[in-house]
């Protein structure tokens, strides 16, 4: 998939912040690193052009901060820009930070979690659809295979309405990997679009998301989820009608189950009806190809999602 990625502001304090205090102390659960690592990393050096392990790496996977482990960059964002350094043109929302280089003519990019040095920004260069390189050290990252991401990362999976509207609000969110639009809650394996739109699938809509727990919280993404969609609507969500649009939290662990409890507790004392059904998550079926990213690649925005502050 690929996604663009919007400015996000809160999300650049929440940056600012994290490096302000990377300056200040030194984590203890950060990684030791070996004297290259730190020569880069921490001295802001450059390895050599084409020695790096992950220059021609085409895996699929999550690229992580050698030092603290915040995811950086997805696989799908990578390209071969020939520069003898890994390349990307899009960053997992929030987690790089960019500043003018010390020479003054370039712009550094660092891990917004940890300040660690990556590297340097480049754009104009055309060299992908959303004209960015982010030319980055391997030696400044680690690889995380789709096999480990459950490892090194959370999920989370909501349902609440269309989910072209939800996956297109989450996947803009800090520290959101991945928002993938899917099927879930049913019995019916490999459901097809048709089959879930027809009933009798028992699935619904839904979204599911990988998030870096070191960047956002499940409280964080669960509150922008009853803010995404209005949660006193039953089996529907505006103009789609049908039990496949039903609004769900379907929570992993009794510690996500808790959290949507309390908020969905804190919305009825601020007055609203919720009708949010709480439920065990399921078997996720992806979606076809064609629902992904659909706004995106659609240049539109959601027609019956539109964010509104419920918590304040």
């Amino acid at each position: 998939m690929k996604i663009v990625r919007l400015k996000n502001i809160g999300a650049a304090v929440l940056a600012c912040a994290a490096f302000t205090l990377a300056e200040e102390t030194m984590d203890t659960t950060w990684r030791k690193l070996t004297a290259e690592e730190e020569r880069v990393i921490v001295h802001k050096g450059t390895e050599k052009p084409f020695s790096g392990k992950y220059t021609k790496h085409p895996a699929a996977g999550v690229y992580a901060c050698r030092r603290c482990g915040a995811a950086l960059y997805r696989s799908e964002d990578k390209f071969d820009s020939e520069c003898g350094w890994p390349a990307f043109d899009a960053e997992v929302p929030g987690a790089v930070r960019r500043q003018a280089d010390a020479d003054g003519q370039r712009t550094e990019i660092l891990c917004a979690t940890c300040g660690g040095h990556l590297g340097h920004l480049f754009t104009g260069e055309r060299l992908t659809r959303r004209n960015t390189r982010h030319c980055v050290n391997s030696v400044s990252m680690d690889f995380v295979t789709e096999d480990g991401l459950d490892k090194s990362f959370s999920r989370a999976v909501f349902a609440g309405g269309c989910f072209w509207g939800v996956e297109y609000y989450l996947q803009q969110s800090l520290g959101v990997i991945r928002a993938v639009s899917g099927y879930t809650g049913g019995a019916k394996e490999f459901p097809s679009y048709k089959q879930v739109c027809g009933g009798g699938t028992g699935h619904i809509e839904a979204v599911e998301v990988l998030f870096d727990p070191r960047q956002t919280t499940y409280e964080t993404l669960a509150k922008l989820f009853f803010e995404i969609h209005d949660p006193t609507q039953s089996d529907r969500q505006g103009p789609d009608i049908g039990e496949q649009y039903r609004s769900v939290v379907f929570y992993r662990d009794e510690a996500q189950k808790a959290t949507a409890e309390k908020l969905i507790a804190q919305l009825k004392a601020n007055g609203f009806k919720v009708v949010t059904r709480l439920e065990p998550a399921a078997k996720f079926w992806p979606a076809e190809p064609y629902h992904q990213d659909y706004y995106f690649n659609k240049g539109t925005t959601p027609y019956c999602h539109a964010p509104v502050k419920r918590f304040e």
